[in-house]
């Protein structure tokens, strides 16, 4: 029996929305089913936040951050199944998601060439794989407005507040204060919000609330709006 080799044919997903909406999660799923690679364009601008801090650039002047973000050396995974981040070759994958970083990322993310950096690195990943998931701010809208599909993803503020709670507790980082959990995903939805819009969807981006929905249904949800949106023959095939 001869063993098919066709490769499954170009298919571009871009998911966007707020803090504590599932993306991550969501997409990495939807990206195993639908056998593409996974961007986790958050992770960038973590990467660049993480790297400022490192070499102490001075976070009230924006040149000097765009400057350290267009020489940030970043090697990111983008299987699904394997969370990797590098800059300069040390691994950072857990240190992005330190506190002092979460605390940072938004001001890096607002500097409009640090946006445009990793804006082409996206362009750059997203053409390199050919079939691929990329979840983030304005991955709609700016980074991939002609994908063959996309899906603004949200849930209500309570509901992204626990969501993000729990995915801190299970990663081992411990309870965060109301306060501080607020503004570590309102609050950054709020500064983000100034350079990119992710509360409402764009004409021509599927909207999916997940506030009542589970995880599988969520996933669902959204295979099914990539369906809609790109055929049938582009999404078939579970698993990688």
């Amino acid at each position: 029996m001869t063993e098919n080799t066709e490769q499954p044919a170009a298919l571009v997903v871009a998911v966007d929305g707020p803090s504590g909406s599932g993306k991550s999660s969501v997409s990495k799923a939807v990206a195993r089913r639908l056998r593409a690679a996974y961007l986790d364009t958050g992770a960038m601008y973590r990467a660049v936040a993480w790297h400022v801090l490192q070499e102490g650039v001075d976070l009230a002047d924006a040149d000097a951050i765009a400057a350290a973000a267009r020489a940030m050396d970043l090697d990111q995974s983008t299987d699904p199944d394997v969370e990797r981040v590098a800059v300069g070759g040390v691994d950072v994958t857990a240190a992005i998601r330190e506190d002092r970083v979460t605390e940072t990322v938004s001001t890096v993310a607002v500097v409009i060439p640090v946006r445009e950096e990793l804006q082409r690195r996206q362009r750059e990943a997203i053409a390199a794989a050919g079939r691929m998931v990329a979840e983030g701010r304005d991955i709609t809208t700016v980074v991939a407005p002609d994908a063959h599909a996309r899906v603004l993803l949200t849930a209500s503020e309570e509901a992204r507040l626990a969501r993000r709670s729990g995915q801190l507790r299970r990663a081992g980082a411990g309870e965060r204060d109301a306060g501080t959990l607020h503004r570590q995903v309102a609050g950054r939805d709020a500064r983000d919000s100034t350079v990119s819009t992710f509360d409402r969807p764009a004409e021509g981006v599927a909207l999916v609330d997940s506030t009542e929905l589970d995880f599988e249904q969520t996933v669902a949800a959204v295979l099914a709006a990539v369906e809609d949106q790109a055929g049938i023959p582009a999404v078939k095939g579970q698993g990688r």
